[in-house]
Formats: C-alpha cells, structure tokens, sequence
C-alpha cells in the first residue's frame, strides 16, 4: 500500500527537479546569448569610433589596416593564451 505512495512522491519530486533544471539552463542560455550579443555589438561600435577617429589623420584604407591589424594581434594573443593554457 505504502510503496505505490511513495512511487509517485519520487516521481512528482523528480518531475520538479528536472523542471527546475530546465528553467536554469534556460536562462544561463539567454544570458550567455544576450552577454554574446551585447560584446558583438560594444566590438562593433569601438571599431566604427576608432575607424572614425583614425580616419581624420590618415587614409580610410590605412585606418581599416590598422584597425584589423589590432584585432589580428589580438586574436593571435588569445590563440596562443588558449593553447598554452591546454598544454599545462
């Protein structure tokens, strides 16, 4: 009589954890996705400030070379401290 009983409290109370796991890794999603989306666009508007400011003293051409230059470096940077941080 007792073990029926206690089948559905651990099935209802399991129910309820998955359904709070649920809801959490929702909205890490939609927060990792807006965090994603608000550093794509401060990038964007960073690069256009500085496209600007570059392009008063130079070429539009020399300023676009600069500018990826930087993000090249950059990304060579953060390359080679992901690597180095797998190798040990």
């Amino acid at each position: 009589m007792i073990a029926p009983l206690l089948r559905i409290a651990a099935a209802s109370a399991a129910g309820r954890v998955l359904r709070d796991a649920a809801a959490e890794a929702t909205s890490r999603l939609m927060l990792t996705l807006g965090a994603g989306a608000a550093g794509v666009i401060g990038v964007f508007c960073f690069t256009r400030a500085a496209l600007t400011l570059l392009e008063h003293h130079m070429d539009p051409a020399e300023a676009w070379a600069v500018v990826g230059s930087f993000y090249g470096v950059m990304g060579g940077f953060f390359y080679f401290a992901a690597t180095r941080r797998r190798r040990g």
